[in-house]
């Protein structure tokens, strides 16, 4: 059973899967904007796309790579998104980051993920959205994060994975913010590394 994170909660991967974790799976869901017209006739909405982004940070929080919808691979290959959509149409994850924890270069401390509305609406719009994460071996979920906030806010600082001894722990930190890119909110992330 996945553990339903709160805000400013750590867990360690390890303990909560219940096996040592060598691949995870970060999904990020949303649900597709409906129709507001009269029967759902006539009113049209403009899609939401949300963005899912991994960045890669060392032990003095300075920036090695990022993984987002313009570079879909990390440069050492254990960082991979699978693709962009724009919609949030479909059941399950809209995106997902794999990362592979095994291949992820002893020098990365840390992988911050976080997600922005691309096409700038805020969460107060924004339908049943969340983020999992998963264990890639045998695709059980091991932690969820409520993403739906009311408020004006059109990105959020969601989790950061970061290494504690041999072990692999997760700190949900669920910080609103603004900007349609992960770049915009780097003075937001700098602080949590």
């Amino acid at each position: 059973m996945a553990v339903n994170l709160q805000k400013g909660q750590k867990i360690s991967l390890d303990k909560e899967a219940g096996v040592k974790l060598t691949k995870i799976i970060m999904g990020l869901g949303w649900d597709a904007v409906k129709s507001k017209g009269f029967f759902g006739i006539g009113g049209s909405t403009p899609d939401i796309d949300l963005d899912a982004s991994c960045i890669m940070f060392d032990e003095q929080g300075t920036q090695i790579d990022s993984v987002w919808f313009r570079q879909l691979k990390s440069k050492d290959g254990s960082v991979i998104h699978t693709g962009d959509n724009r919609t949030g149409d479909g059941d399950g994850d809209d995106e997902q980051i794999i990362v592979d924890l095994t291949r992820v270069p002893e020098r990365v401390k840390s992988l911050v993920f976080t997600v922005n509305s691309f096409t700038g609406q805020n969460f107060s719009k924004i339908e049943n959205a969340t983020c999992r994460i998963v264990n890639a071996g045998n695709n059980k979920e091991v932690a969820r994060f409520n993403l739906t906030t009311l408020g004006a806010h059109n990105a959020q600082i969601m989790a950061k994975i970061y290494r504690h001894g041999s072990e692999w722990k997760m700190h949900a930190i669920g910080e609103i913010g603004n900007g349609r890119t992960f770049e915009e909110l780097m003075p937001q992330i700098t602080p949590h590394l």
